[in-house]
């Protein structure tokens, strides 16, 4: 009974149905991608190359459209994935940036900078509080 508690545990985690969605949206993503490239893209590649069809280019026995085809299609994958999720998502993300602690106070007594952690101010002695 104890693996089945751990296994209900380790699925109610919030990184593992975070993981689960994101590779769901991400199937689906793909194929949007897929049809872009395969629809947009790759018609306007065949354009300029000069026998049209340039997924059936065949250099020997090797099928080198289809492996054009395919490194196109990882490329705009990940260049939009680059942008929309790292550029894109990474600017509403960020934290404000801390400012850090002064280093230093200034004394009430005497008005000389002192370090903010003295307790005594090595100038006039007075006891800061």
């Amino acid at each position: 009974m104890a693996i089945v508690q751990e296994f209900k545990a380790f699925v109610a985690k919030g990184n593992v149905v975070d993981l689960a969605v994101a590779v769901v949206l991400g199937g689906a993503f793909g194929k949007i991608v897929t049809a872009m490239v395969g629809g947009l893209i790759m018609p306007l590649v065949g354009l300029v190359l000069p026998q049209g069809d340039w997924q059936k280019l065949v250099l020997g026995p090797f099928q080198i459209g289809q492996l054009l085809a395919a490194i196109i299609d990882f490329l705009l994958i990940a260049l939009v994935v680059f942008l929309v999720f790292v550029k894109g998502l990474a600017r509403f993300m960020k934290k404000p940036e801390e400012t850090p602690a002064p280093a230093t106070k200034t004394c009430p007594e005497c008005l000389e900078s002192i370090p903010a952690a003295a307790t005594r101010c090595k100038f006039c002695t007075s006891k800061l509080g």
